[in-house]
């Protein structure tokens, strides 16, 4: 700074390096600006594609939709609500950014793209805070099917594999015998046969199937073939149901994969994309550009 002193004599005061060596390059006010901008947009798009069945819970729950299309659009609106929310954050942080003027114009961009990825960084942070305190809890929905349905296959009898004692089939058998036992206990034994039969293949022993069909026809008043026609069905539909949970708990873990991989994918793409909008920014910053095309003045 050039100072006119008394008698005419001009003193050039040079500022010293002091201020520049303790001030941070990081401008942290920027930052926190764009990561709440990007989490913002992110936020308004995804209840949007939500609002409209593009989500990666139910590919079927669209009636005459294809379930590969869903998919596909599902996973392509994902993609670039990320990217274009990190993108929308980082050209905000960038342009917002103090610049210091110790540095070239590359070493300037690179400060501006590295802001860029501190948005990201943020907003993954703030993003995954808030799948784990219960806001994102549609995510973790695939993850439930699988437990969901497992669960089906092993509570088509009366009550959970884990809530009985794991010998009380085998005990069973020790003491069956010709007189049928009470109504009560005759659901609670047939409940362990099939219970026994999830465990393996979903099949039925014919021992057991035989045994059912005295204990129903004993309790019910059926006919001997009329009680093994009914075991039979019983039987048909457990293992349907246990078939269904099983491609139930397949697709999902499936989904759980391709969803994993495409979060790491564009998360990947999307700080390339906070990093050249925060240079993007840093330039129009410097070049002072306006949109006024856009934004006009009322």
């Amino acid at each position: 700074m050039t100072i006119e002193a008394p008698g005419g004599i001009a003193v050039v005061e040079t500022a010293t390096g002091s201020q520049r060596d303790t001030s941070s390059y990081v401008d942290w006010a920027s930052i926190i600006a764009g990561i709440v901008f990007a989490s913002a947009v992110s936020l308004v798009l995804i209840t949007f594609g939500s609002a409209i069945g593009l989500n990666l819970v139910d590919f079927d729950a669209r009636e005459g939709a294809s379930p590969i299309l869903v998919a596909i659009a599902a996973a392509s609106w994902f993609l670039w609500v990320q990217i274009s929310s990190f993108m929308a954050g980082g050209y905000l942080a960038g342009r917002l950014r103090r610049r210091h003027f110790d540095a070239s114009e590359d070493e300037s961009d690179v400060r501006d793209g590295a802001h860029g990825l501190l948005v990201w960084g943020g907003s993954m942070i703030v993003g995954a805070v808030l799948a784990l305190s219960g806001i994102g809890a549609a995510a973790t929905t695939v993850g439930n099917v699988a437990s969901t349905a497992t669960n089906a296959a092993s509570n088509a009898a009366e009550g959970s594999l884990d809530a009985i004692d794991p010998n009380a089939y085998f005990i069973d058998t020790l003491f069956r015998g010709n007189t049928a036992p009470d109504a009560e206990g005759s659901r609670a034994e047939a409940g362990r046969i099939f219970a026994q039969a999830a465990l393996g293949d979903g099949t039925v022993a014919e021992a057991d199937r035989t045994y059912l069909a005295q204990v129903v026809a004993a309790n019910t008043g059926l006919s001997p073939e009329e009680a093994q026609a009914r075991v039979d069905q019983v039987s048909t539909s457990i293992e349907e149901a246990r078939q269904d949970a099983i491609e139930a708990a397949r697709i999902a873990r499936n989904t759980a994969i391709i969803a994993a991989f495409l979060l790491a994918a564009s998360s990947l793409a999307a700080a390339i994309g906070a990093y050249w909008a925060a240079q993007k920014g840093g330039n129009h910053r410097d070049k002072e550009t306006v949109f006024s095309d856009v934004f006009r003045r009322f």
